[in-house]
């Protein structure tokens, strides 16, 4: 069989002569016409055709259970592991569009309950879905509004039908289905829909995380069973709490479902670190190893290391841009409070060799647009953390290439003070 490069180029990203995913946005701009007669690829073995989602495995680490590979979508690949800024309202906040696809981002997460709300899934449909409405022309991921229900604990009530919650803007009473969810989804047009689920505070009683994880799988089902567009993704949601056996029990029925990629959910809640690495570490292996693994608001960079090695390819987190707003960056030496006085006349950049558009200002700049009330200064740090996870991940899918991702993690440790 014989397939043309270009063809695997323009649909999943992936050059078959390096045997690497590129993120070249050239890849994504042949012509039809460069497609028509193009020079063909003679295989050594068989290769199929991929539908538009596929996870393509290409390395594994020797140490660890780190995985290097990529996601195909209709707006191109996904280099894992890989890092989703998020974008709850259409926004990665205090950025352009160009700003976030400067840091080395390829996809970005926006917020059903949000964007349901203000200004309306009917709206952004009516403005062309996310992607014509940001005009970013990357993947985009939509979480379900599961976890913002969850936190709205104190205004919401959860059955079998539904979740029934006042909205946090004007107190109006809102009835959020899976089927609702899906819809709302569908209308934003994003390349990955979560399905929603049922997540509880922790601890709980385990009657009340029971509960819960058969719901979350009911809930699956009917997500599916209304999902009616081919070119968006469904990505399950595992949960079980801080009960191994009942992870386990949840990825396996959610595994036999048609999910595209699954996901560990109803973590990074509060739990000690050591507590979700030992659930991720025992929840992976029951997740089919051809589909992609997303853990959901994780989370520190050292988290996302001890993830990764624990076969985790996917993560989002507020982190980056909240620390960033807050004054605090992130560097391979440990955080930096840029407001403390002994930054005042520092001339050093945040972080030597990083291309951020914040390093190539000093410290002491830096720090004197925040004490000044400058909203550049949080613009500026926003850019710095988002651009230091995205090298963060390179370097990680760099050693699962090179099969040292141990070794990196170790020194990425060192570096950050954390044993």
């Amino acid at each position: 069989m014989v397939i043309p490069n270009a063809y695997l180029r323009l649909v999943c990203g992936f050059d078959l002569v390096s045997r690497r995913c590129r993120t070249d946005s050239e890849y994504f701009r042949f012509a039809i016409s460069k497609l028509a007669i193009p020079k063909p690829i003679h295989f050594e073995q068989p290769y199929v055709l991929m539908s538009v989602f596929h996870y393509q495995l290409l390395n594994r680490d020797r140490r660890t259970s780190a995985r290097r590979g990529f996601f195909s979508t209709p707006h191109g690949p996904v280099q894992t592991p890989g890092f989703m800024p998020v974008g709850t309202q259409g926004t990665v906040k205090g950025l352009t569009i160009d700003q976030v696809a400067a840091t080395g981002a390829e996809m970005i997460l926006g917020n059903t309950y949000h964007l349901a709300l203000r200004p309306g899934h009917e709206t952004v449909r009516r403005l062309g879905g996310l992607h014509g409405m940001t005009l970013w022309d990357g993947p985009i991921l939509t979480d379900s509004g599961g976890f913002q229900v969850f936190s709205l604990e104190a205004i919401r009530e959860i059955n079998e039908e539904a979740a029934t919650f006042r909205s946090h803007i004007d107190g109006a009473i809102i009835k959020l289905t899976p089927e609702h969810s899906i819809e709302i989804q569908e209308s934003l047009g994003s390349d990955v829909a979560m399905v929603l689920d049922h997540v509880v505070a922790l601890p709980a009683e385990r009657s009340k995380v029971v509960e819960a994880m058969e719901r979350s799988i009911r809930w699956a089902q009917r997500c599916l069973n209304a999902a009616s567009r081919d070119d968006q993704a469904r990505f399950a949601i595992v949960q079980g709490g801080l009960d191994v056996e009942l992870r386990q029990q949840c990825a396996t029925e959610l595994s036999a479902m048609e999910f595209e990629g699954f996901a560990i959910g109803g973590l990074s809640v509060g739990e000690p670190p050591p507590e979700m690495y030992r659930i991720t570490e025992a929840t992976c292996p029951y997740l089919p190893e051809e589909k992609p693994r997303y853990l959901m608001g994780v989370g520190t960079p050292v988290d996302l290391l001890e993830s990764v090695a624990r076969g985790v390819d996917l993560f989002d987190c507020v982190m980056p841009t909240r620390n960033g707003r807050n004054a605090m960056a992130f560097t391979d030496q440990g955080k930096i409070k840029i407001r403390n006085a002994v930054h005042r006349e520092d001339t050093e950049p945040l972080e030597k060799g990083c291309p951020c558009l914040a390093c190539r200002h000093s410290r002491g700049y830096l720090r004197h647009l925040f004490v000044a009330g400058e909203m550049l200064g949080p613009i500026l740090l926003s850019i710095h953390n988002l651009t230091y996870y995205q090298r963060v991940m390179a370097g990680a899918r760099t050693a699962i290439e090179n099969g040292t991702f141990a070794e990196y993690m170790e020194m990425k440790k060192a570096g950050w003070g954390v044993s």
